[in-house]
């Protein structure tokens, strides 16, 4: 194993030891109950199975045969979770099979980034994770189940299940993905309509065709986005079958990997001859491995958000320190839009997940010991699924990438590091994504254009007022200030000034997903302006200094001059409409960003930054 990957995985094992242990004691006294049907009376019984059919409810009050829980993310506007419309039935066909019961247990919200993109229904995705935990858990909590299965792909609802399921950890669980939808237009073209629109040089309607053409059947999005970042990082964990994430729905091998997950589950609870666990599964090496594959795969920048809160509840503490040390060390293998011009399709026609597990355990710098929920440890994962004669069967993933543009090898990757760093000064700590950055964009320093909302960009564009070198900071967009939302609308124009001359930088305590894409950008800046970090004393014209390649966050400005400063306070915390007001609590209880921003955990780091005054006692951190 590589010494620094052993090294971070060691100090996440020793960091979490009392949390990890009070986990495990959790799920460990529900094993003792299995399976969770013997503890219901008969009534609870009858109405667990009311609406079975006579075979079903005879096989569920024998208390002999398993009873698999299905919880859902299914609904038809989103193309990624339309195809979930037939799985339940095909899971219950497929489990009877077996002799075995499955019962939908409930239903999870999934909100789509790409409809709310802009719009106010933003600021609930972030915490849209945490609510579909609790769903998840409440549709769990009947205890009628032995094992679970997952539906659900995009952005917070894969985490969002996972954190839920892991309550029940006592219990197998596996996803069951969709696939993506066929490639569209070319996203190199998809990219210039949309810069052309953003300089008003065609019209909405031509934007909506091209846009259109790009996402346009059902099936999740092509892009590189947190979506498919799920996917890879599920698999990393073994949570699905391997080498299925990819495959395009209603196609007959897709057909066949989910009818397999189905039967899969059966074989691995309590009542079978090979049970396993979702908590004990899971552990420091398999949450190692994601990160690594998120970084060796230039995936979105919410798993540095996600996969800490995914952690946390399966008492695991992770935090921004481990990714940015793990970066340092993993290549990266692949370049999917918005870091090339490649989509998910051709990422998987290329090699895919196995190709890229197998590069990166022979190079020592994935877990090949890591438990999964589908054959033995992680090493089973470096093959792809296939059909012959209509059996589904796996066979060693190619030698060689099939597209060396898309896929590379470790010994020439496309970078020797993994395109994530840590930022910190005295502006608190912050993330950056400088895969898809040009090395002569990576430092800039320049005045500060400082704005408190994201459509403010829009009108300083029109006016001429960006026509220069500058950081332009849009601050109160953390999860305490009105959900986090994505910042999507400043990428196009951002862009414009790039190509236009300028050294151009973002600082914002808000998200970009992978969509800041070529322009330098400080993300996830915390502590956040509302929750007294220091971004809430940037003034306009203020120098700032951003080196991704030193890794460093600076406002030029004594320390004892920016504690004098004011604080600013955006006119309100969170606004009203659709339903954002019924998330205020949230707002009021959230964890920072290093920590998850969940309500649902109390935090992990160990020095969680709070204030503006910590910030400039911890600069050195």
């Amino acid at each position: 194993m590589n010494v620094s990957v052993n090294a971070v995985t060691q100090r996440i094992a020793n960091r979490s030891l009392h949390e990890r242990g009070a986990y495990l004691d959790l799920i460990n006294g529900a094993i003792e109950g299995q399976p969770p049907r013997h503890k219901l009376s008969c009534g609870n019984m009858a109405h667990g199975f009311a609406a079975c059919d006579a075979d079903d409810k005879q096989t569920i009050r024998l208390v002999n045969a398993p009873n698999i829980g299905i919880v859902t993310a299914y609904n038809d506007m989103l193309s990624a979770h339309q195809p979930f419309a037939d799985y339940p039935q095909m899971i219950k066909d497929q489990v009877r099979s077996l002799g075995a019961t499955a019962q939908v247990a409930g239903g999870v919200p999934a909100m789509c980034d790409g409809v709310t993109q802009g719009q106010d229904g933003m600021e609930l995705s972030l915490f849209s994770r945490d609510h579909i935990a609790q769903a998840t858990v409440i549709a769990l909590s009947h205890q009628m189940f032995d094992g679970v299965i997952c539906l659900g792909i995009c952005d917070k609802i894969v985490p969002g299940l996972l954190m839920g399921a892991l309550r029940f950890g006592h219990l197998p669980m596996l996803f069951v993905p969709a696939g993506p939808m066929p490639s569209g237009i070319a996203n190199s073209e998809k990219a210039r309509i949309r810069q052309l629109h953003a300089e008003g040089k065609i019209s909405r309607d031509e934007l909506l065709d091209a846009e259109s053409a790009s996402y346009h059947a059902p099936g999740t999005c092509t892009f590189y986005g947190t979506a498919n970042s799920n996917q890879i990082l599920m698999e990393a964990m073994g949570l699905q079958l391997p080498g299925g994430s990819f495959v395009n729905p209603g196609t007959p091998l897709r057909d066949a990997l989910s009818a397999e997950a189905a039967r899969h589950i059966t074989r691995i609870t309590a009542l079978g001859n090979n049970p396993r666990t979702l908590g004990h599964t899971l552990d420091e090496r398999s949450f190692v491995n994601a990160i690594v594959a998120l970084l060796a795969s230039g995936g979105s920048t919410n798993h540095t958000i996600h996969l800490i809160a995914m952690a946390r509840a399966a008492g695991i503490i992770i935090d921004w320190t481990d990714f940015d040390e793990l970066s340092r060390v993993v290549p990266l293998l692949a370049r999917v839009y918005p870091n090339s011009q490649a989509d998910i399709n051709h990422f998987h026609a290329a090699g895919g997940t196995g190709y890229s597990f197998r590069e990166l355990m022979q190079n020592g710098l994935m877990h090949s010991d890591a438990q999964t929920l589908w054959g033995d440890t992680l090493a089973d994962y470096c093959v792809e699924p296939q059909l012959h004669n209509g059996v589904l069967g796996w066979q060693p993933c190619q030698q060689a990438s099939l597209d060396k543009h898309v896929l590379a090898t470790a010994a020439q990757p496309f970078d020797q590091e993994g395109g994530l760093r840590l930022l910190t000064g005295n502006l608190g700590r912050g993330i950056i994504k400088v895969s898809a950055v040009a090395s002569k964009h990576r430092r800039v320093r320049a005045q500060a254009v400082v704005i408190d909302d994201q459509h403010a960009l829009q009108d300083k564009f029109e006016r001429g007022l960006l026509d220069r070198d500058c950081v332009v900071v849009v601050r109160f967009q953390g999860p305490k200030a009105n959900g986090m939302p994505e910042l999507h609308k400043l990428t196009p124009l951002l862009g414009i000034l790039q190509d236009r001359g300028h050294k151009v930088a973002l600082v914002t305590d808000g998200r970009m997903s992978g969509a800041s894409g070529k322009v330098p950008a400080a993300i996830h800046m915390t502590p956040e302006a509302s929750a007294g970090g220091p971004l809430a004393q940037i003034r306009d014209g203020d120098w700032i200094d951003l080196d991704a390649v030193a890794g460093t966050l600076t406002l030029d400005l004594a320390d004892q001059e920016l504690a004098q400063r004011p604080a600013s306070r955006p006119e309100n915390f969170g606004g009203t409409g659709v339903g954002r007001e019924f998330f205020a609590v949230f707002r009021q209880t959230t964890s920072s960003a290093e920590e998850g921003a969940s309500v649902l955990f109390d935090g992990g780091t160990s020095e969680p930054l709070q204030t503006a005054a910590n910030v400039r006692t911890q600069v050195s951190t």
